[in-house]
């Protein structure tokens, strides 16, 4: 038997006796006497010195500290020795694959240690006086097999079916499911060459080859489902996004899953998923709720309103990856945003070597429709490059019809205005991402992003307004051509710094971010009215240049610690600092001599400065998952309307600090994990946009106005969520959200002019509950559904009115992939949401059925695809105006919503899964509250 350890003699004494011959027989018994006598008190006294020591040894009390990072046993059981009394025996050969061992640097019992070491082979130990024997268990039977199935962003793939068969049978031996941290384990008596399967809802299947021998305990790497073919050591993947997915805190959306998403850009991609409502101005509401904070590869966007739903208008879809949807975000993200967070993630090359993308689109509307985009990476050694671009002609139609009764006092019927619009715009818009990632070493990562947008645009509207008299006989008439011309740009740049501590998961991180937004509109109404006889009365000429400057600066760090006994502690500092600069300068135009109008002309400018912190808690214990946050955000702003000669200056200045809590409560219901329950609940708020709190006039058109409200008060949300998961085909969840000083669009009336602009208007409640279905019907068929109903109530102070609304709708969002032969795939998706009441606004029902076909080609690198959107011609915008005094609206909104796309996309270059770039910053939610 080969032992390891040196073996260390207790101690010997020698009595050399020379060949020389002593003559006295009597010494030489002395001599005898006297050297028994001395080695037997030699031995008492080593035997009572070493009896002492011993009995002061013990593995369960002794304490060592010791640390390993990829070491393997033997390393470990020599720092044990070096720290303790204590030696080891042991076979070399059983030893000398144990290896990767990662345990943190803290002080532990012997016995602690050991067993920590030896969690995951078939050793046993025993102490024998100041020895420790580690020995083979021959009575263990089975092979263990351990694993994690993951996404390609390594977020766990939970209730992914798991199975093991011989490598030359059919017959499976053993079915597991993975839990909700995606890990799974595997027991098989025999050895021999297996084969295990992985799949999921949505996905194909991924084929793991194992080979079981002498090693007991088989840890497998990280199993990555991608869209592509990857290989990762011995296993061979390959992976079929589903188009939902359940995580513990968010839905994520896998954009590329439909192919209607062919040649649709970003805001008609967020319209098709599930929960997500956009009207016919772009805005975007999350579950019923208004207020979501939209954000791009985790940074805000910084605009809303216009501004907002021309830069999503402006992504190809072809550059999405995923959306990520959070009606309740954990404390690492900012509290703005009552709705909750939509992530918009873009496309990110994750190879060695160089690689990229590319595609191209040509859709057929009221106008033909192009779009282009183009991904390139390079990694080499350290570095990494990688750029995107993409290049946008958009063409829009629009026929919007508008109606308003006027009533005295009274209610008796007083005057009507009737609209008819038609809408055409038209932008050219080409966006680009720069970066470089520079591997300091395996564990420190610098990095800096460039982006930037030119969007140059233009508009024209031309509409016919009837005024009739209270005998509803027409009055006068006004004929309207309203163009606009201007450009939307902005550039931000990151810095970024990541440093992972140990493989444990300890991790900080740092981002520096600058943006900048530039747009300016110049707009020219021209108006004519005419008599009920045709004689032309008057001529009104108006013109403007609103130009609009925002600079954001912000900094941020993320620290992230792991803990004993699966829990998790995360903590992070952010500041922002932002600066608008606001100017609305508008002229009257006689006989082609422009002169100011004092009325609207005005200039505002505005700070803020959010410093915020947060600390945030997670563990795992048996069948439980909690996680808890809290954080602290302090808000300082500061407003300036410049003052003229009509006009004094006002300003106002603001402060105020809040918390923000939120908890998850997961609990599974059986041991395999298959059932589960999840309890949410979250505080967050919304800030006013920026534009919204400046108290100026804009024109919209002759009698249409927007002024905004620089008293306009944060709004705050309480959330509460209770969800049943039926391992990935099944979600049931209830939900509630109270809402105080709701902020929404209110109109009111001064003479025959509708001034439209934001205010707080009291509480708002929603109650509701949605169903989220994913199975196959067959194997060649894909079902995603989403159901969902909810009543909404507001109640509050409207002018003089008061508001107490209340309904009850529900949607239903559905898409079928159907997988066919040599290639071919296809897909038939649609949803309808039903009536609804959003404060004074009611809007009827729409909905959308949308189709497509796809083939793939050169040996599955690229794809053809064509689709049609919106094929019954169903989607509108109609809807009524409620609460406005002495008077009503009803709108009408038919857009060119039919779109028929035809598709290119190909992938060239190597394809090996590597370590991903960063894509965040520190900018988190400021990016989403510029409003033009």
């Amino acid at each position: 038997m080969n032992i390891s350890a040196k073996m260390r003699r207790q101690g010997a004494l020698y009595a050399i006796i020379t060949d020389s011959k002593i003559s006295k027989k009597q010494f030489i018994y002395q001599l005898m006497r006297i050297s028994i006598l001395s080695t037997l008190l030699l031995f008492s006294t080593l035997q009572l010195l070493f009896a002492t020591s011993l009995n002061g040894q013990n593995i369960k009390t002794d304490q060592v500290t010791i640390g390993l990072k990829h070491d393997n046993l033997v390393t470990a059981l020599k720092k044990i020795e070096e720290q303790s009394a204590f030696r080891f025996y042991y076979r070399k050969a059983d030893v000398k694959d144990i290896s990767e061992l990662n345990i943190p640097l803290i002080p532990r019992t012997v016995e602690e240690t050991l067993n920590e070491l030896l969690q995951n082979s078939f050793f046993t130990f025993r102490q024998i006086d100041h020895n420790i024997l580690l020995e083979k268990n021959i009575l263990q039977e089975n092979y263990i097999i351990r694993g994690k199935v993951t996404s390609l962003n390594h977020l766990p793939l939970e209730f992914a079916t798991v199975s093991i068969k011989a490598i030359n049978s059919n017959q499976i031996l053993q079915r597991k499911q993975t839990d909700l941290q995606g890990n799974f384990q595997l027991a098989i008596k025999d050895k021999g060459d297996y084969l295990i399967e992985i799949s999921a809802i949505g996905m194909d299947s991924v084929s793991v080859a194992v080979n079981l021998a002498d090693i007991k305990t088989i840890q497998l790497p990280f199993i990555l489902l991608s869209a592509n073919g990857r290989n990762l050591n011995e296993v061979i993947i390959t992976g079929k996004k589903a188009y939902i997915e359940q995580k513990l805190d968010r839905t994520v959306i896998n954009v590329g899953a439909l192919i209607s998403n062919e040649g649709a850009n970003a805001l008609e991609v967020l319209e098709k998923s599930p929960g997500v409502l956009v009207d016919g101005n772009g805005a975007v509401s999350f579950k019923g709720k208004p207020g979501v904070t939209i954000f791009i590869d985790g940074k805000p966007t910084y605009l809303s309103g216009a501004n907002l739903a021309g830069y999503l208008r402006s992504l190809p879809a072809s550059l999405l990856d995923q959306i990520e949807l959070m009606d309740n975000p954990p404390a690492k993200y900012d509290a703005a945003g009552t709705a909750g967070v939509i992530n918009i993630k873009t496309k990110k090359s994750k190879a060695n070597g160089f690689n990229g993308s590319l595609s191209a689109n040509y859709s057929l509307a009221h106008t033909g429709q192009t779009n282009e985009s183009l991904n390139l990476n390079y990694r080499v050694n350290k570095i990494n490059l990688f750029s995107s671009a993409s290049y946008t002609l958009s063409q829009s139609y629009r026929e919007f019809e508008e109606d308003r009764n006027y009533f005295d006092p009274d209610n008796t019927f007083k005057s009507a205005f009737r609209l008819k619009s038609i809408l055409k715009d038209k932008s050219n818009s080409g966006n680009i991402k720069i970066g470089m990632d520079y591997y300091q070493s395996p564990k420190t990562t610098w990095g800096i992003v460039f982006t930037g947008s030119v969007t140059p645009k233009s508009g024209r509207t031309n509409s016919t307004n009837q005024l009739l008299n209270k005998n509803q006989q027409l009055d006068s008439l006004i004929y309207a051509d309203n163009r606009s011309k201007g450009h939307f740009n902005n550039a931000g740049v990151n810095l970024n710094y990541s440093h992972q501590f140990d493989s444990l998961g300890k991790v900080i991180t740092f981002d520096l971010d600058g943006l900048i937004y530039n747009s300016t509109n110049n707009q020219r109404f021209f108006n004519q009215t005419y008599a009920a006889d045709g004689a032309l009365t008057n001529t009104q000429v108006i013109t403007d240049h609103l130009p609009t400057k925002i600079n954001i600066y912000s900094v941020k760090t993320d620290y992230t610690l792991p803990l004993g006994g699966k829990a998790k502690l995360e903590a992070g500092l952010k500041s922002s600092y932002i600066q608008t600069d606001n100017e609305a300068n508008y002229f009257n135009v006689v006989e082609e001599v422009s002169t100011s109008n004092p009325d609207f002309t005005n200039h505002f400018l505005y700070k803020e400065n959010i410093n915020a912190a947060y600390l945030n808690y997670s563990k795992i214990y048996q069948r439980f998952s909690f996680q808890a946050g809290l954080r602290a955000e302090n808000t300082n702003t500061r407003g300036h309307q410049l003052g003229s000669i009509e006009r004094p200056d006002s300003s106002f200045v603001k402060s105020y600090t809040n918390l923000f809590p939120t908890t998850y409560l997961s609990y599974k219901l059986d041991s395999a994990g298959h059932h589960s329950l999840i309890a949410s609940y979250g505080r967050r708020i919304r800030r006013p946009y920026y534009q919204d709190l400046n108290p100026f006039v804009t024109i919209v058109d002759k009698y249409s106005y927007f002024s905004g409200n620089p008293y306009l008060r944060p709004q705050y949300s309480d959330i509460f969520k209770l969800s049943y998961n039926y391992k990935s085909m099944l979600t049931v969840a209830v939900y509630y959200t109270h809402v105080s000083d709701l902020q929404y669009e209110v109109v009111k009336q001064q003479g025959a002019i509708f001034i439209d602009g934001i205010g707080n208007i009291g509480t708002a409640k929603y109650v509701g509950a949605s169903v989220t279905l994913a199975f196959e019907p067959a194997k060649w068929w894909l079902n995603n559904t989403y159901v969902q109903v909810f009543n909404n109530v507001f109640k509050g102070q409207l002018f003089s009115t008061f508001l107490d609304e209340s309904r009850t709708m529900g949607e239903i969002n559905s898409s079928n992939i159907f997988t066919l032969s040599s290639g071919w795939s296809a897909e038939l998706s649609g949803f309808y949401v039903s009536k609804r009441a959003n404060s004074q606004f009611i809007n009827n029902g729409t909905g959308q059925l949308n189709a497509g076909i796809q083939k793939k080609v050169f040996n599955n690198k690229g794809s053809v695809k064509f689709s049609v959107r919106d094929i019954l011609k169903t989607y509108k915008n109609n809807g009524l105006t409620n609460n406005i005094p002495n008077a009503t609206e009803a709108f009408r909104n038919k857009f060119n919503s039919q779109v028929f796309t035809l598709g290119f996309n190909y992938n060239f270059g190597r394809s090996l899964s590597k370590k991903s770039k960063r894509d965040t910053g520190s900018a988190d939610v400021e990016k989403g509250r510029v409003k033009n």
